[in-house]
């Protein structure tokens, strides 16, 4: 037996991908390998174990090998733990072979457009555990069913790794959930579990949910992130040791109408966007973020469809309409007729568009009516350009959080807002800070149960609590404003104080910035209108802001204390209230008052009918989905 300390250099410590790659190179060693760290020890050829121990970076670990090879392993362990880059790129071996394969309804259009095609049903598998235990003699065939599970999962990694078409940031998570999937300290205690009497499921499922629980005690945002990827081994496993596979949206082919309960943003970012024809979900409104996503990209979408969704499972066809809502089962000749005109119809539409796209609307005082995109990928930027948007009025940076099984770091943050700036440049991009909770959770925080969290820890408030998370973006945006007009825009504002906390944060950050030779900028910073306190706080806000951007989303469902995602009280969730529009024009009067620019970014922005008032009030930027641009250039072009 040999062993080593050293000072762990390893960028970020012995978290996610590092671990796993340590643990790899520890398998490739026949004898024996442990780690020592803070007082505790585990062994090196298991990535669950690996991670538990919490090792951070530049904190010593000791390295204890023993049996045939050990002085080698010890040597190549030590270095790995040394070198400051190790880990950080996915292994990128030669994809292995793939192994062989054993009537009409009406509810609410949310997204112009028609569509028809083939059905792909979305409906996730519900897990049922037996917790009956099992007799001495039943404990074999479970045993059978755990081994077989494993071999499965394992199979359906390799078959996912074979696909060359395959990004390198998830071949790298597959790697990882590979890694996990295969894990010999995790396997032994599930099938301790099994000889203890419980059924293969309930064993995967109590030792998966048990490792979790421990991943998501501990203080590190990264280690916390993977008890998200255990979970999600846990489920594959359960599922497999019924033999039955989980689904996903990546697998939607072309020209197909997803049906689902709902969707959502992070389930929907995993599908291939340009193969899909149309939505129905059960559940959803106008202004939920399908909805939105949808409008994004121009797929007809029909929400709020009910129970009534199951029975479109077995449909051979299905056609819909996004702007009524209808929804047609196997359609006949006659209405595959009259959906082909109304087709037309809207092509037709967009051609007569196309002049609108890069008229800049001006009123006669010369003053230039801003008409931006909301975005809240890379990969919306070329539809936005397309549409003639003047710029981003609003980009939701939680898309980029939700994308990613671990919070994304401050490099990768500067690349993604440093491309969007250039894209834009000379225009503006207003990039908002991140906005989750309520309906938006992330891997890497922890939320805490709330009984109303669309009122609760949300925005803002989890951001200046949490400025371990906060600090990196605000890191980020600083070092990405040369790249073009960059302005910042704070969600969920209530009070000043919130304001001048965060003021505070960016000048800390732009000092540690300037100590570590970084270059970076400067933006203006304004905050989102969408609480009635920051209405009724205007004036104040005002003074310290140098932009209101107002989200008439959050705005309305406030103001009318009607929940914008419950299709019961759709009604009462109406911008054009009296109540909504007058705090609308109370934010702008204070806007204007101050001097400085009051914007509109939520849904209500993209609305033909609503422009010209809201012109009229004194707001000189609106920002939509990109499908609207031309529409409202086009509205805008006839105003004084």
């Amino acid at each position: 037996m040999v062993e080593k300390s050293v000072i762990v250099r390893v960028k970020e410590g012995l978290h996610a991908r590092p671990a796993t790659r340590f643990v790899q190179l520890a398998k490739s060693f026949p004898c024996d390998v442990s780690l020592g760290y803070n007082g505790k020890s585990a062994s090196a050829k298991s990535s669950v174990k690996v991670m538990l121990l919490n090792v951070k970076e530049n904190t010593e670990v000791t390295v204890i090998t023993s049996g045939e090879g050990e002085e080698k392993a010890l040597q190549e362990l030590v270095g790995y733990l040394s070198d400051p880059l190790a880990g950080l790129d996915a292994p990128e071996a030669a994809p292995p072979s793939a192994p062989e394969q054993p009537a009409a309804h009406k509810a609410v259009g949310v997204s112009e457009g028609v569509a028809v095609g083939s059905v792909f049903p979305f409906f996730p598998e519900t897990i049922t555990i037996d917790e009956r235990r099992r007799a001495a003699s039943e404990i074999d065939a479970e045993m059978t069913a755990l081994v077989a599970a494993f071999d499965r999962v394992s199979a359906r990694m390799k078959l996912g790794l074979a696909d060359q078409s395959l990004a390198a940031g998830n071949r790298a998570i597959i790697h990882a959930l590979a890694e996990l999937a295969n894990d010999d300290a995790m396997r032994a205690d599930m099938m301790e579990e099994v000889r203890g009497g419980a059924g293969a499921v309930k064993a995967i499922l109590t030792v998966a949910g048990r490792n979790a629980e421990a991943f998501r005690g501990m203080d590190d945002p990264y280690q916390r992130a993977r008890a998200e990827d255990i979970d999600a081994i846990g489920r594959q496993l359960a599922l497999a040791a019924q033999d039955k596979h989980d689904i996903d949206l990546s697998a939607v082919p072309q020209g197909a109408i997803i049906i689902a309960n709902d969707i959502g943003a992070f389930e929907l970012a995993k599908a291939p966007i340009k193969n899909i024809a149309g939505l129905v979900c059960a559940k959803g409104a106008m202004t939920s973020h399908i909805a939105i996503i949808a409008r994004a990209h121009q797929i007809p979408a029909v929400l709020a469809y009910g129970d009534g969704v199951a029975a479109l499972r077995d449909a051979r066809l299905l056609a819909i309409d996004g702007k009524t809502g209808e929804v047609v089962k196997d359609p006949g000749t006659d209405t595959l007729k009259s959906f082909s005109e109304r087709g037309g119809a809207v092509k037709a539409e967009r051609a007569a568009l196309e002049p609108f796209k890069h008229v800049v609307p001006r009123l006669k005082d010369g003053q230039v009516i801003e008409v931006a995109a909301n975005i809240g990928t890379l990969e919306e930027i070329p539809a936005a350009l397309e549409a003639g948007a003047m710029g981003v009025g609003l980009f939701r940076t939680e898309l980029l959080y939700m994308a990613h099984r671990h919070l994304p770091s401050e490099d990768e943050q500067t690349e993604i807002y440093g491309k969007a700036l250039a894209a834009f440049a000379p225009h503006p991009v207003i990039i908002r800070t991140l906005d989750i909770g309520g309906d938006k959770p992330v891997a890497g925080i922890q939320f805490p149960h709330e009984e109303n969290p669309f009122l609760g820890w949300r925005g803002i408030r989890m951001c200046l609590d949490r400025p371990e998370i906060f600090k990196p973006q605000l890191r980020a945006l600083l070092r990405a404003a040369p790249k073009g007009k960059l302005k910042v825009m704070l969600p969920m504002i209530a009070d000043v104080s919130e304001l001048i906390r965060t003021k505070e944060l960016i000048s800390q950050c732009a000092a540690e910035l300037a100590a570590e030779g970084k270059a970076h900028g400067t933006f203006e910073l304004g905050i989102m209108v969408e609480t009635p306190a920051a209405v009724f706080n205007a004036a104040e806000l005002a003074k310290l802001s140098a932009f209101f951007s107002i989200g008439t989303n959050d705005l309305t469902q406030y103001v009318m204390a009607a929940d914008r995602m419950n299709a019961q009280v759709g009604a009462l969730n109406d911008v054009t209230n009296p109540a909504v529009m007058n705090a609308i024009a109370m934010v702008a009067k204070a806007g204007r008052e101050a001097g400085i620019m009051v914007g509109m970014c939520g849904e209500a922005a993209g609305r033909v009918d609503l422009a010209a008032r809201f012109v009229a009030m004194g707001i000189t930027e609106l920002s939509m989905n990109p499908g609207q641009v031309a529409k409202i250039k086009r509205a805008l072009a006839s105003l004084n």
